[in-house]
């Protein structure tokens, strides 16, 4: 009940109290009254203000929370890395190859190979970025920008996803087929007879063995 009530409550007493005696009602009385309704106009009242309040201040500091970190999720855009801290690119890489069914220490292995981490690489041959994609083959996986770390790592997942497909889940065909060409491995019937790619195969596998086991490496 609010103060307003009780003091309208009041006056319409007071005028009974005074029509019906014909005499008004001692200062004191009325004094003492108006008190005892202010105590219970605050009492009543307060219990309602308290529990507002209460709701207010449980309402507001979840809802902020949950509001900042949402925003926090979105703003950073990151994931957590499935790879060793300090990794270069370890959270794209990672989900990069969660999205293309890979072991994040096979990609990172061999975007170490490719590049040794460094996004602007280019070789005398023409391949460029993180994973050194051709250009012709950057584009046929969607690669505007082989430069661009995370378009180089998704196109690099891509196609070695698509070696890995193309050979039965062999790594070490699918790592020849991305440094010789799959022509060259259907060709050989495994990993060509060529000693850089035949050591780029074993690099890679090394590589990706110490990012699965960094304290062996």
């Amino acid at each position: 009940m609010s103060i307003d009530s009780v003091l309208a409550r009041m006056n319409a007493l007071q005028a009974l109290m005074d029509s019906a005696s014909g005499a008004a009602a001692p200062a004191t009385d009325n004094t003492a009254a108006f008190s005892a309704a202010m105590n219970a106009a605050t009492t009543a009242t307060g219990t309602g203000t308290n529990a507002n309040a209460n709701f207010a201040n449980l309402a507001s500091p979840i809802g902020t929370a949950t509001i900042a970190g949402a925003t926090d999720a979105s703003a950073t855009g990151t994931e957590p890395s499935a790879l060793p801290a300090g990794t270069p690119y370890g959270s794209e890489i990672t989900a990069s190859a969660q999205r293309n069914g890979l072991d994040p220490a096979l990609l990172a292995g061999l975007i170490k190979q490719e590049s040794g981490f460094n996004a602007n690489a280019r070789s005398g041959a023409g391949a460029q970025g993180l994973t050194q994609l051709m250009p012709q083959t950057a584009a046929g996986l969607g690669v505007n920008n082989p430069l661009d770390p995370a378009q180089a790592i998704e196109g690099g997942a891509k196609y070695l996803k698509q070696q890995l497909d193309r050979f039965g889940g062999d790594v070490a065909r699918a790592l020849a087929a991305y440094n010789a060409g799959p022509g060259a491995v259907q060709r050989f019937g495994g990993v060509p007879p060529y000693a850089e790619t035949q050591n780029y195969v074993r690099a890679v596998q090394a590589n990706a063995a110490a990012f699965r086991n960094p304290t062996t490496a």
